[in-house]
């Protein structure tokens, strides 16, 4: 890779040399930080149904997937490269049927006390807990769709406090 120093400069996952590094976080203070991601799962009314009455094949659709996304905020640092392992003190998975959708909404927050956010913890939570959703109501219905994963906000940190913008 060639030297690239204007990128150098301003992104702080590259060094002098333009590789990729982990940020060194070292000499931040450890800081209340928390983030919370949505993921939107689309589906057909009929579907949406069963697995709120609990009729599918695979069983407890909405628990597993939440255990999920829990399990892999946990796991966020050996699933993306640069971030780092961090000492997660709380993991919320919460997912709402929404029937105008129709679907489920997911919501993932995670909170920590560290040097760095928690921003892709809540993004992966969120992530995986649709994937789980789909993989676990996929006998159902095919054409499942996993839309608008996003981060909704962020608490805490050099860069401060960040809030979505409601949609128009």
């Amino acid at each position: 890779m060639t030297k690239n120093s204007e990128n150098s400069s301003t992104l702080s996952h590259l060094d002098a040399q333009g590789q990729a590094q982990m940020v060194d976080v070292s000499a931040k203070s450890a800081t209340i930080r928390q983030a919370t991601a949505i993921a939107r799962v689309r589906m057909k009314p009929e579907t949406l149904l069963a697995i709120e009455s609990g009729n599918s094949p695979k069983g407890d659709v909405l628990s597993t997937a939440r255990i999920a996304g829990i399990m892999a905020a946990k796991q966020t640092s050996n699933l993306i490269p640069l971030c780092h392992p961090l000492p997660i003190q709380k993991v919320e998975v919460n997912i709402i049927a929404v029937p105008e959708l129709p679907g489920f909404e997911i919501q993932a927050t995670v909170k920590i006390k560290a040097e760095t956010g928690v921003e892709m913890e809540a993004l992966t939570a969120a992530s995986i807990a649709a994937l789980t959703l789909y993989d676990m109501a996929k006998a159902l219905e095919k054409s499942i769709t996993i839309e608008q994963i996003c981060l909704l906000s962020k608490t805490g940190g050099k860069s401060g406090d960040y809030q979505q913008s409601p949609n128009p």
